[in-house]
């Protein structure tokens, strides 16, 4: 059963930064898309930053010239280095991946359990 670990939230204050990474557990072929979703309290869940494997990245507008998206895709890993943060970027940050098992299988897309980030004001 593979599962998305994720790695580096936690409390920093306004202004600070923080990196965050994922990766999956288990064996696996290759990882194509990844990318990082966020969900504040009260909120639904959206997308903040994705990443093809050959590296073409899309973001959320509110994030643009502050958080950078990254990936290794030799070790499957995808980052964020969030910078300037800003109290309303406070949420639970959800890791998120379309995975293969095999070169002609088909993708399947994981979750991670979330981390959380608060940014103090």
């Amino acid at each position: 059963q593979v599962q998305l670990v994720e790695s580096g939230g936690g409390l920093v204050p306004t202004g600070g930064s923080l990196t965050l990474s994922c990766v999956p557990s288990g064996n696996i072929f290759r990882t194509n898309t990844m990318g990082w979703y966020r969900q504040a309290p009260g909120k639904e869940r959206d997308l903040v930053a994705t990443i093809t494997r050959g590296g073409n990245t899309n973001y959320k507008d509110s994030v643009k010239g502050r958080f950078a998206i990254s990936r290794d895709n030799a070790k499957n890993t995808v980052y964020l280095q969030m910078n300037s943060l800003k109290p309303e970027d406070t949420a639970v940050y959800y890791c998120n991946a379309d995975i293969r098992f095999s070169s002609s299988g088909p993708l399947r897309t994981y979750w991670g359990q979330g981390t959380q980030v608060t940014v103090s004001s």
